[in-house]
């Protein structure tokens, strides 16, 4: 397949917006300004596009919910908090080819009839802000954007807002909270952010990877677009892979793609000749797969059958010198700290499951405690504001599913059989 998001990006200078010009850049948006913006949401039904940040939620029915509320104005954010522990994706979008996303928003703003858009940036990734900032500079002097876009009359202004560090801030209604100047934690749903969202108004959240792919379906058209990938989630997906890899790295490839292929064919296999032992297919919050489960195709519909999640498609990959309970622990450690605080089963049970998890790391496991993992983590599934608990929980379920008897272990010896 040829790269739709990841084109040119090894060209020198490929965040210029004379490059991104050359190879054919802003023809969509020429194209879209052509087009009644129902006429766009419409491709993008046709395209079958779900959101790339981990729900999966059908896009052109998202921004079809927008577009019916009669309230204005209407406001677009990306959402660029990259904070998934394993997941890097979006970067070399933001990093190195920055107008593809402009573009992707300008196309949208003008669909959905919002004159104003965000890209809410994750505060760790001060170059792409700088990145970004230039581009939307050069958008500007171009005409792409602004009060009078390529003489149409189309209004659109972006700006960037950098966020702080803070996870929870990927989960949209929290990064509204914080866009707005106050404390990021996560709103009650619904009422749901396309209907009331930024200062109460209609507002739609999509993420770098899921705007990105705009240009391409206004350019080509949304069955085109359809006929990438699996027929229940159609499109390119990137996956970021990391770990006990020999090529670690960011692979742009179809939706559907296998598990298996993404590790031992795009990814080099596992390093150092050694077996595989684990694979974390979607970020730190999705749960765990075994070695013999990786025959799977890496798309929504797929991975929830095969007992985890496509989430954001950040492919942690763990050979057999790993210890799960190491693992399992430092996840709960990066939960705990994550946890806004304000639901007491996350941020009770966060800090609940990391202590039991820290005696059994450090040999002071006692009978009863895998029981009592579980106890927690049933306690936090589906009784949280957001999805921080559910992950957190998930991370025990999944580990104790495929890897009690390393846990079992643990307890009974005092220390870890693999040192």
């Amino acid at each position: 397949m040829e790269n739709i998001l990841l084109k040119n990006i090894d060209n020198a200078n490929s965040a210029d917006i004379n490059e991104y010009v050359k190879t054919g850049g802003y023809s969509a948006m020429s194209k879209a300004l052509g087009m009644q913006p129902k006429d766009i949401i419409d491709e993008i039904k046709k395209s079958g596009l779900r959101g790339r940040g981990g729900a999966g939620f059908p896009t052109g029915m998202k921004w079809s919910f927008a577009v019916a509320d009669t309230k204005f104005p209407k406001y677009l954010i990306c959402n660029a908090d990259e904070g998934e522990p394993g997941t890097f994706k979006d970067r070399p979008i933001l990093e190195k080819n920055p107008h593809l996303l402009i573009e992707g928003m300008s196309i949208s703003g003008y669909a959905l009839g919002s004159e104003y858009g965000y890209v809410y940036l994750r505060g760790e990734y001060p170059h792409a802000k700088d990145v970004l900032n230039r581009a939307i500079s050069e958008a500007y002097e171009k005409n792409y954007l602004g009060d009078n876009i390529l003489g149409k009359g189309i209004k659109f202004h972006l700006a960037v807002y950098q966020g702080a560090g803070a996870y929870i801030c990927g989960e949209e209604t929290a990064l509204i909270e914080s866009i707005e100047g106050k404390k990021g934690q996560p709103r009650n749903k619904p009422p749901f952010p396309v209907n009331v969202g930024a200062w109460s108004m209609p507002t739609i959240v999509n993420n770098v990877e899921t705007l990105s792919n705009v240009p391409y379906i206004v350019a080509a058209g949304g069955d085109a677009y359809s006929k990438i990938g699996s027929r229940d989630c159609p499109g390119p997906k990137l996956f970021s892979v990391s770990g006990c890899v020999e090529k670690p790295g960011v692979y742009e490839l179809p939706m559907g793609t296998s598990l298996r292929d993404i590790i031992y064919k795009h990814a080099g296999g596992i390093r150092n000749g050694k077996k595989l032992k684990a694979v974390i297919p979607g970020g730190i919050s999705t749960p765990v797969l075994p070695a013999d489960g990786i025959d799977c195709a890496m798309d929504f519909v797929s991975m929830s059958r095969a007992g985890s999640l496509l989430g954001s498609g950040a492919v942690i990959v763990m050979d057999e010198s790993v210890c799960m309970v190491k693992v399992a622990y430092r996840a709960m450690k990066f939960f705990e700290h994550e946890s806004c605080g304000k639901c007491v089963p996350c941020r009770e049970g966060t800090d609940w499951l990391r202590k039991i998890l820290e005696r059994i790391e450090n040999g002071k496991g006692k009978e009863g405690d895998i029981e009592l993992l579980l106890d927690v983590a049933g306690i936090i599934t589906g009784k949280t504001f957001c999805p921080l608990g559910d992950g957190a929980a998930g991370v025990v379920t999944g580990m104790l599913r495929h890897f009690r008897k390393e846990f079992e272990e643990h307890i009974k010896q005092g220390k870890c059989t693999l040192q």
